[in-house]
């Protein structure tokens, strides 16, 4: 069995692609890419829609958002906890399928003329309670395909495939919302894009998986996985420092809709190549980080600061062109800290506690939305998206020192307290 430690990862061989020789993983890989299309296409279509029906209230597009991951943030640590105690294959199955039916529904609300501002609420709201499973069960699925060995080189892949189709979806959706006239046939093509990942899953050889024994129902399960990460500098540093990151960084399509149709004055395509140049940047990351045996606490912590640090430029950039570029490095910092922190995480977790470590994880990693979405929303409807892109940024750079002193701090509380049991002890015998 695994320890909970962080233990000596193999020197990485036989290429980039090295994971999608496992039969199991590539179906997954491939069936992602044609779901994640379908994704990013919703999101772009989705942000359209509220600012079409609010007549470009950025409040509105903020609480979209926030009601989208407030459910990760309240029961986050719940669906890592079912993610430990039930097959992971099925889970998925079941929660893709869900979101599939709530993509239709949106569809047809959306195509026959139906949709109001409080359906998109109510979609984001439920996509956000499914996510609370289907995040953590997928995280922690990966292992069971790849192993050990090769899991850095396919979480960078699973980013790739994700900001592959962050480069094309938005580009595609900006271009179907003006040639057919409205988001309502983007949502219908999401729907239909379900059927990649569900089919590959399905498809998978099942005993190929090295799925760890369920863990059996038991009181106290949650303040175990709790207790696990705070005793442990290794997944504390990287799951403090993606809280204060990903308070900003899961709201920056916001802004990016925002700086292009308020500032730039752009118009759907134009937001759609935006998001798309910040994808670019983002693959460019994940193709890098696809290429190390293993994340460092270096890059870690320069990624957090550079994605802070280009948050602000973005901000500030005077003309349209200038503005596509910085999108660039800004997106492969992102995903430098993001995959660096994922893998980091996952290494460091013993398999029966993985799945409630990967439910903290992405806790912190989308909870943080429904703070920093309306806080940048309610920033830029004062100051205007500049103003609320540049103090993203500085806030980014701040939360990067407080997650270093913190972790230092709590490190120095744990240590005292096993000096303490231990001299007790002693004491006693």
């Amino acid at each position: 069995m695994e320890s909970g430690t962080v233990q000596a990862v193999p020197e990485a061989r036989g290429g980039m692609f090295r994971s999608l020789r496992n039969h199991n993983y590539r179906l997954f890989a491939l069936g992602g890419v044609v779901s994640n299309v379908g994704t990013w296409m919703q999101r772009t279509a989705q942000d359209w829609l509220v600012l079409d029906l609010t007549h470009g209230s950025a409040a509105a597009l903020g609480l979209t958002t926030a009601l989208q991951f407030l459910p990760t943030l309240l029961l986050g640590l719940w669906g890592g906890m079912l993610a430990d105690r039930y097959p992971k294959r099925p889970l998925l199955v079941v929660a893709q399928s869900l979101m599939g039916v709530l993509a239709l529904t949106m569809g047809v609300l959306t195509v026959t003329g139906s949709a109001q501002v409080w359906h998109v609420y109510l979609m984001a709201l439920v996509l956000g309670l499914i996510a609370c499973v289907e995040v953590p069960t997928r995280q922690s699925f990966v292992v069971e395909m790849v192993g050990r060995k090769d899991l850095p080189n396919a979480i960078a892949l699973n980013a790739s495939s994700f900001n592959l189709a962050r480069v094309v979806g938005p580009a595609l959706a900006g271009v179907l919302i003006h040639a057919l006239g409205g988001t309502g046939p983007i949502f219908l093509i999401n729907a239909l894009s379900f059927a990649g990942v569900l089919g590959g899953l399905m498809l998978m050889r099942a005993s190929e998986l090295t799925a760890p024994e369920p863990v059996p129902r038991a009181k106290g399960q949650l303040r175990e996985g709790l207790r696990y990460v705070m005793e442990r500098p290794e997944l504390l540093m990287p799951i403090l420092l993606i809280a204060f990151v990903s308070m900003f960084s899961q709201s920056f399509s916001m802004s990016i809709a925002l700086m292009a149709r308020q500032v730039f004055t752009a118009g759907a395509s134009s937001f759609g190549l935006a998001s798309s140049m910040f994808a670019i940047g983002a693959l460019a990351g994940a193709l890098m980080a696809a290429r190390r045996a293993r994340p460092s606490r270096r890059l870690l912590v320069g990624g957090a600061l550079s994605f802070g640090l280009f948050q602000i430029a973005t901000g500030l950039a005077p003309w349209y062109p200038l503005y596509l570029l910085l999108l660039v490095p800004t997106g492969v910092a992102m995903v430098s800290v993001n995959t660096a922190a994922n893998a980091g995480v996952q290494l460091a977790a013993s398999p029966e506690m993985r799945g409630r470590v990967m439910g903290i994880y992405m806790l912190v990693f989308t909870g943080g939305a429904p703070i920093g979405a309306p806080l940048l929303g309610w920033i830029s409807e004062l100051g205007g998206p500049r103003a609320g892109t540049v103090m993203g940024g500085a806030l980014t750079v701040i939360g990067v020192g407080v997650a270093i002193m913190l972790t230092k701090a709590i490190g120095r509380r744990s240590h005292a307290t096993v000096r303490g049991v231990a001299a007790a002890t002693a004491g006693a015998r």
